[in-house]
């Protein structure tokens, strides 16, 4: 009998049947499709007052009538007469009496399903009654209710609600795990942290320590230099003298040697002369006076004439035999000259290096001679003038260790330098929130894509890797750190953008014709690192979906970064 009567009405006093009827139901004073938390809005059965906008009333009996009179649209929350309002718009109407323009935005999330057995939720306005049993948001089949086209949603709410409870338990499991190995990161990320900072006090230390140690060897370096170079010019003044005086012994010798053979000859000469004397001294004396020959006669003259000049040459003859006694000997404390003394002699006052002082007296050249020597060493040792060019082979063997005892240390101040710059700029590089990517640098994750074998390596690169042979491509070198917007839909069915932690990869290997790749790494939260997905947006732009526990929600010891992204799962 009811139903008939109903069938008879009017829409809107069946449509507040309707509502009666639902909140009979219920078990609580709500229209259709109101949540318990807006139920506070309908209590007033005679008249509602449209929830953004009070001032706007209307009849009760109009709510959930299939006409949407609030700009809100919060009189039609079992219906979709006023699903073209968004919660998020900003439209305006000016149709209202009164009311020269009025701000559309909905009030209500959506039609709300009570899923008893499961948990409730709202489903877009858009999906009421629209032949469709959504029962991913409405398992209870209760935004079916006018049964358009003859469709009847069954309540599932039993069969979804234990698989829901089997996946949330799956969830909370995969969650805790994630949140572990994020802590596990974390832990890890600060003890490499930690060991940068250690590192750098330590190389600190060295370094100071170091320094020291190459100011020290270079004070001996420069005080053994100075005496090598002393030592060197005695060396060299000596080493001049000594090879003159071994060039004048050698010409002396080979003299020597030609005396002595010149000595034999005339020795032989001489007695040959003697000989020659005896004949005639004989003739003299045994010729007859009374003979008249004149050639004779002038023979014993000229005799006579000789023998009187070698009787007034005999002094010098002696003179010249001594002299010729003495080169002969190879005794050097006979022969006149000590070779041994000149070879050993230092030159310290032999080195006259102004032509100047030849020219002078002796006792004047040598005073001026000392004064130009202390000169020239003080204007060396003040670095005034530069010290005379010199053999590092012939250095003494103190001066050859030392310079490379410092060469050695300048290497080790120059490693620790280096090292230590290189600790400074790690610790200083960006590693993400709490430094938790410090803990994943260089791990690599591959996922095999059909014709190519892709690989992530956390910070470092991304990789394609033919499967049939050839060479892998460079899709890019890490960058730095981004951000991504992403739809996703949330618990109530609407699409909402979500900011992701994104990890940048540019200068990749050249495509034929194209640009230099690059990879645009999206990170979600998982319970372990894998790419998940891979895509190429654009000609050799590529972006891949990577799972890892470094972006999950939680986890992160007091004081830590928060995470840049909200959590995905």
């Amino acid at each position: 009998m009811v139903l008939l009567q109903n069938s008879l009405l009017p829409l809107s006093v069946a449509a507040c049947l309707t509502v009666l009827t639902a909140a009979k139901d219920d078990g609580a004073a709500r229209p259709r499709g109101v949540g318990p938390e807006f139920a506070k809005f309908y209590k007033d059965t005679t008249t509602f007052s449209c929830i953004s906008h009070p001032a706007v009333r209307i009849p009760f009996s109009a709510v959930n009538d299939d006409f949407c009179d609030c700009p809100d649209g919060s009189d039609e929350p079992g219906t979709s007469s006023c699903s073209y309002i968004s919660r998020y718009s900003s439209l305006t109407v000016a149709d209202r009496p009164g009311n020269s323009e009025l701000e559309l935005a909905a009030a209500l999330p959506g039609f709300y399903c009570k899923n008893k057995g499961h948990r409730p939720s709202y489903l877009p306005f858009q999906r009421i009654n629209d032949g469709v049993c959504d029962y991913d948001l409405c398992c209870d089949g209760s935004d079916e209710w006018a049964r358009v086209g003859g469709i009847k949603c069954e309540n599932r709410c039993k069969e979804v609600g234990k698989q829901w409870r089997k996946q949330e338990e799956e969830r909370h499991r995969s969650m805790t795990a994630a949140l572990k190995n994020k802590k596990e990161l974390l832990v890890d990320a600060g003890r490499q942290q930690k060991e940068v900072s250690d590192r750098i006090r330590d190389l600190e230390v060295e370094l100071k320590s170091q320094e020291l140690k190459v100011n020290g060897l270079e004070k001996d370096l420069e005080g053994l230099q100075k005496q090598d170079r002393k030592d060197a010019s005695k060396r060299k003044k000596k080493g001049k003298l000594s090879a003159f005086a071994q060039v004048a012994k050698e010409r002396v010798e080979e003299l020597r040697n030609a005396a002595m053979e010149i000595r034999k000859e005339r020795d032989e000469i001489r007695a040959r002369v003697k000989e020659l004397e005896d004949i005639l001294s004989k003739f003299k004396e045994e010729y007859n006076p009374n003979f008249n020959d004149e050639g004779v006669k002038r023979a014993v003259r000229s005799w006579e004439e000789y023998a009187a000049r070698q009787s007034t040459e005999g002094t010098e003859v002696a003179a010249r035999e001594r002299d010729l006694d003495a080169i002969s000997t190879e005794d050097s404390e006979n022969s006149g000259i000590n070779w041994a003394q000149w070879e050993a002699e230092d030159e310290s006052e032999g080195d006259s290096p102004s032509k100047l002082t030849a020219c002078l007296p002796s006792p004047i050249a040598k005073f001026v001679e000392d004064k130009m020597h202390l000169i020239k060493g003080l204007l060396e040792e003040n670095g005034i003038l530069a010290p005379e060019a010199g053999d590092t082979s012939s250095e003494s063997q103190a001066v050859v260790e030392a310079r490379n005892a410092l060469a050695s240390s300048q290497g080790t101040l120059r490693e620790l330098q280096n090292n230590l710059k290189n600790h400074k700029e790690d610790l200083e590089k960006d590693y993400g929130p709490a430094s938790i990517f410090r803990a994943l640098k260089d791990k690599c994750v591959s996922k095999d894509s059909g014709e190519y074998v892709y690989e992530h390596c956390f910070l470092s690169k991304t990789k394609q890797n033919p499967k049939k042979g050839g060479a892998s491509a460079l899709m890019g070198n890490f960058v730095g750190f981004g951000t991504v917007g992403v739809d996703e839909v949330d618990e109530s069915g609407e699409i909402v953008p979500v900011a992701k932690m994104t990890l940048e990869y540019a200068n990749g290997q050249k495509c034929w014709n194209g640009p230099t790749r690059s990879t645009t790494v999206i990170l979600e939260c998982g319970e372990k690192d894998e790419i998940v997905k891979v895509m190429e947006d654009a000609k050799c732009v590529y972006s891949m979906i990577v799972n890892t526990p470094a972006v999950c929600e939680g986890g992160e010891a007091e004081g830590n970064v928060a995470p840049r992204q909200k959590d995905e799962l």
